[in-house]
């Protein structure tokens, strides 16, 4: 009873926010409530409820510090000097853009944190995506997918959990894994050149404000004038984007569909992207605003850099971190208290639309583990594994980290589900570490759950919604895994 109730309690939140029938927060609230009531313990729901939250609740507090800090530093100027790079890079070409943002965001990956390359790449990518009228469902689906790959590095959490779940090293793991998470990462960039393509064909090759277009060109725009005008009748019109530290405060998430260019984006002229000067004629973070603070910048790069480096040796909490990080920053950069009082509120809705989702969050993991839908669920995943797969564990192990991983989080599945399957491996022959390797494939598909906070960051600061960055990623994120776990078994990794 409980195993069917697990299933359609997700089904039912699944369903509800891609249909955009309700909304996220409401979902996660309320359909796990009733499903709890349908299970014949709402009476312990408060119990459930208080367990989540108390479970949920440092993660709540890194992210709202997080979102300050970096917050602050995207006002101060810390990230322009990326941004106009990868502006050099993506000029107005849509497949330079798509690919800069994956590779923008397997870069900043490398931290470990989810919630901290989702701020710094969409703060980055945002303004650009918008000024061209290309969709933001691409950004988020891209980056998610390419943070997921690069979360199974050993200090990402995935890693350690199997390690420690399953009394192995990390670098036992992780080391011989690396050609498959190559090849997925790979993956992730071929599947951006092609999204990248699709929005070149949707929108044409564009000319931003200050760049030169060949005297010859007025045949060609009158071509992708009529192309747009035909994909306009099908998306949604964009404004032309502002700072990204006013795109990282916006707390309401609107329509990801994609959107066509506005009045105010640039003029739908084929172009071959001039000179230097001419790239600077679009910076995507405003050059100007009055929150840089240019001569603070080494020690904002230093203090980003020592937070970092702080969070990977875990010397602190990350919350703490994060915290000391903020109330740092914030009074050095900006001394005087109406001045701090300002960046507070300025990203205020973006915090409290994030710690909402997570503490609304905190609800459905509740009671999914509180009424034991989840143990169930594995128990009836596990137990469905026909007995002749046995000597190919790894590889069932490799399939069932996908739903898993989707529908439960990461301590559930290392905790709970991993030992069992690597105790029915052992039975037959299969070496712990090829089945703790096998785990880590589906991380792809991971990093876009309901239940990874940082995912409401991402589809916050994009404005995005969550029903529609569903529906586009978790095809891709799941053929994604797919890749990693057949590269690993061609590899004889897996």
């Amino acid at each position: 009873m409980l195993t069917f109730l697990g299933f359609a309690m997700i089904a039912t939140f699944l369903v509800l926010i891609m249909m955009k029938k309700m909304s996220p927060i409401a979902a996660l609230v309320l359909i796990p409530a009733l499903f709890c009531v349908f299970a014949g313990k709402g009476a312990h729901l408060g119990d459930y409820v208080i367990e989540g939250v108390g479970k949920l609740a440092p993660t709540a507090a890194m992210l709202m510090f997080a979102i300050v800090y970096f917050g602050l530093m995207i006002d101060v100027g810390l990230f322009d000097p990326i941004v106009r790079g990868i502006l050099r890079f993506c000029k107005a070409d849509p497949v330079r853009v798509v690919v800069g943002t994956a590779v923008l965001a397997a870069i900043v990956s490398l931290d470990g944190d989810g919630s901290t390359t989702f701020m710094i790449t969409v703060s980055a990518m945002y303004p650009l995506y918008k000024r061209l009228g290309l969709s933001l469902v691409v950004m988020t689906g891209v980056a998610a997918t390419a943070n997921g790959v690069m979360n199974t590095l050993p200090w990402g959490g995935p890693t350690a959990r199997a390690a420690t779940a399953l009394k192995l090293d990390a670098a036992d793991i992780f080391v011989p894994m690396i050609p498959a998470l190559a090849v997925g990462l790979l993956f992730v960039f071929a599947l951006a050149y092609v999204l990248g393509l699709r929005e070149r064909r949707r929108v044409g090759v564009l000319a931003l404000p200050g760049q030169k277009t060949p005297e010859d060109v007025e045949d060609v725009e009158e071509d992708l004038v009529g192309a747009t005008a035909g994909s306009a009748d099908q998306s949604v019109s964009a404004g032309s984007a502002g700072s990204a530290g006013s795109a990282g405060s916006a707390g309401s998430t609107g329509s990801g569909a994609p959107a066509a260019p506005s009045p105010a984006a640039p003029s739908t002229s084929a172009s071959t992207p001039a000179d230097d000067a001419a790239e600077d004629g679009f910076q995507g973070l405003d050059p100007q605003r009055p929150t840089l603070r240019p001569r603070l910048y080494w020690f904002n790069a230093g203090l980003t850099v020592a937070l970092l480096a702080a969070m990977i040796m875990e010397l602190l909490p990350i919350p703490v971190l994060f915290l000391l990080g903020a109330a740092l920053a914030l009074t050095v950069n900006f001394p005087h208290m109406p001045d701090q009082k300002a960046r507070i509120a300025a990203h205020a809705d973006n915090v409290l639309n994030v710690a909402g989702m997570v503490f609304a969050a905190a609800v459905f993991t509740g009671v999914l583990t509180g009424t034991g839908m989840v143990k169930h669920m594995a128990d009836w995943l596990v137990g469905a594994i026909p007995e002749g797969m046995g000597p190919h564990m790894a590889l069932v192990t490799g399939l069932l980290s996908l739903p898993l991983t989707y529908f439960m989080s990461n301590d559930g599945f290392y905790f709970g589900v991993l030992p069992v399957l690597a105790e029915a491996g052992a039975a037959h022959g299969v070496s712990p570490l090829e089945i703790a390797r096998a785990s880590l494939v589906g991380q792809a598909l991971h990093m876009s759950s309901p239940l990874v906070p940082a995912v409401y960051v991402l589809v916050g600061m994009a404005k995005v919604e969550f029903g529609d960055h569903t529906r586009f990623t978790v095809k891709w994120a799941a053929l994604t895994s797919l890749v990693v776990l057949a590269a690993g078994m061609l590899f004889g990794i897996i």
